[in-house]
């Protein structure tokens, strides 16, 4: 279920916490189990020719997948860093880069978490889908690493 509070927190979170995030207008749109969604606007994030930054794009995408484990995990110990990524751009986007990241299958989710429990850090690779306007944008892919101090 989408929590507003959820959706809300985790926005204060990013504006608190990662402040380019402000600048680039960056909002929760979905919050929940199954999924994370952030959108920011063309307007703030464009390039030379009006569409959406390539970095801008890039950006909102690693926020996806970073917010879906940040909000999954919720603990003050759990540092989420992104260790490698990549991005396929497919079209321009010209007015909301809107990206999602669903949550892994549970073997892999259970097996990321029971191997941060054991060892205190584990890896994870999740997909992001950028769209605009019901439209296939970008394909994201980042490997992310969480560790408990």
């Amino acid at each position: 279920m989408n929590s507003p509070s959820a959706a809300q927190e985790a926005e204060r979170y990013f504006h608190n916490e990662i402040p380019i995030t402000r600048a680039m207008g960056l909002r929760v749109e979905v919050c929940d189990e199954n999924q994370f969604i952030v959108a920011a606007p063309v307007n703030l994030n464009s390039n030379h020719l009006r569409t959406g930054f390539g970095g801008s794009i890039n950006a909102v995408a690693t926020l996806a997948g970073y917010g879906l484990l940040w909000s999954a995990l919720r603990d003050e110990k759990a540092h989420v860093v992104v260790a490698e990524s990549s991005i396929r751009f497919l079209r321009p986007v010209r007015k909301t880069i809107h990206a999602a990241c669903s949550r892994p299958g549970p073997e892999r989710w259970v097996a990321f978490q029971d191997h941060l429990k054991q060892k205190g850090k584990a890896s994870i690779n999740l997909k992001v889908t950028v769209v605009e306007e019901g439209e296939h944008a970008a394909d994201f892919e980042g490997k992310f690493v969480t560790r408990l101090e």
